[in-house]
């Protein structure tokens, strides 16, 4: 009787170290999923940043005259009176 109580005994505590293994293994796997993701999104907000100061950048030139007529030639295909423009066909 006391041998089955001690078998029972050892049975139930290698039971509760494989679910503390297991369950050990799932946390560690989750958490390298969120490691991987962290890592992602701070290249993103590292990317994000520097697009921020790209667009600061161009805030303080707007009124510039350089980037008025650098807009008005190339997204509204204006120029000069006086100017002539040679399209190359190819």
């Amino acid at each position: 009787m006391k041998s089955i109580k001690k078998l029972i005994k050892r049975l139930i505590i290698i039971c509760i170290i494989i679910y503390a293994f297991v369950t050990f293994c799932n946390q560690q796997k989750v958490l390298n999923t969120y490691a991987s993701s962290n890592i992602e999104i701070e290249k993103k907000l590292e990317q994000a940043q520097e697009y921020q100061e790209q667009l600061k950048e161009i805030q303080k030139n707007v009124n510039s005259k350089e980037y008025i007529e650098e807009v008005a030639r190339k997204k509204l295909d204006m120029y000069l009176p006086n100017e002539r423009v040679y399209v190359n066909q190819e």
